[in-house]
């Protein structure tokens, strides 16, 4: 081959090597420009992703809006918003007042322990009974099931006194009364199928469709509020207060959790 030859295929050589690496250059250029592309459009759905999450979650929330809601007073209530709830014979001279928040593992406790004696102490016309209902659990935990339990407690209030009870008996029976972390109670379904076991509430078609309705909800929050302002300085539940005073256990701070404790201390206010 001849040294011309040779240097015009060295020259051609060279021109194949600068053309590939041209090529190369310009798809890594390409690469990156999507992969840039990518990620601007990936950093902008989380940018919006968290602007969306933030906006959701300072935008009010339904109980909020409630407040707003036309005050509903179930029957068999009195005062000015309907939160007051009184129940048994009028002949009883004295009253009890019980505090409850709905979602309360150790008020559940309370009434399947002392739950029959208070309900017999009724019959008997020993004291009437003062139900305050508290929602503090949906802010602590959080959630929304005191709150809306204690709305179909107003609705089952509103069917009757008796009915009342007993659709609080099952609420915190063992059998249904779900635990504390467990928001079971925010679901309308969940206390239709409890309110089944109450033969009032059953056939009621009316305290089904307040439930689904949420026709009480707004009085749950007075009812709620009722016991944020309380002036017999309860700050949990269960509480008992009669004549303006808290009643304990013996040797404790918390109200009796046996019937025999509850007796002892209830008689003893009765008599002073």
């Amino acid at each position: 081959m001849s040294k011309r030859n040779s240097q015009a295929a060295k020259s051609a050589a060279r021109e194949r090597i600068r053309a590939q690496q041209e090529a190369e250059r310009k798809r890594e250029k390409r690469k990156r420009a999507v992969i840039v592309g990518v990620s601007i459009v990936g950093v902008l759905a989380i940018a919006g992703g968290v602007g969306y999450a933030v906006m959701e979650a300072n935008k009010p929330g339904y109980w909020d809006a409630a407040k707003d809601n036309k005050l509903v007073k179930p029957a068999n209530t009195s005062g000015a918003n309907g939160t007051t709830v009184v129940l048994g014979k009028d002949s009883a001279k004295k009253t009890l007042k019980l505090y409850e928040d709905p979602r309360c593992p150790v008020c559940a406790g309370f009434e399947q322990a002392v739950g029959p004696t208070i309900e017999k102490d009724l019959k008997d016309g020993k004291y009437k009974l003062q139900f305050v209902g508290a929602t503090f659990l949906d802010n602590g935990i959080p959630g929304e099931g005191s709150r809306n339990a204690l709305s179909a407690m107003g609705a089952a209030l509103n069917v009757s006194d008796d009915a009342f009870l007993e659709f609080k008996k099952a609420l915190y029976s063992a059998k249904n009364h779900p635990a504390e972390q467990d928001d079971k109670f925010k679901n309308d379904s969940y206390l239709l199928k409890i309110a089944d076991e109450v033969p009032e509430l059953k056939k009621s078609a009316s305290f089904k469709k307040d439930v689904k309705d949420g026709t009480f909800d707004r009085w749950a929050l007075e009812m709620s509020e009722k016991f944020d302002d309380n002036k017999d300085g309860v700050r949990g539940t269960p509480s008992l207060v009669m004549d303006g005073k808290q009643l304990t256990a013996p040797g404790s701070k918390n109200a009796p959790s046996t019937a025999k404790d509850f007796k002892t201390v209830v008689d003893k206010a009765l008599k002073g």
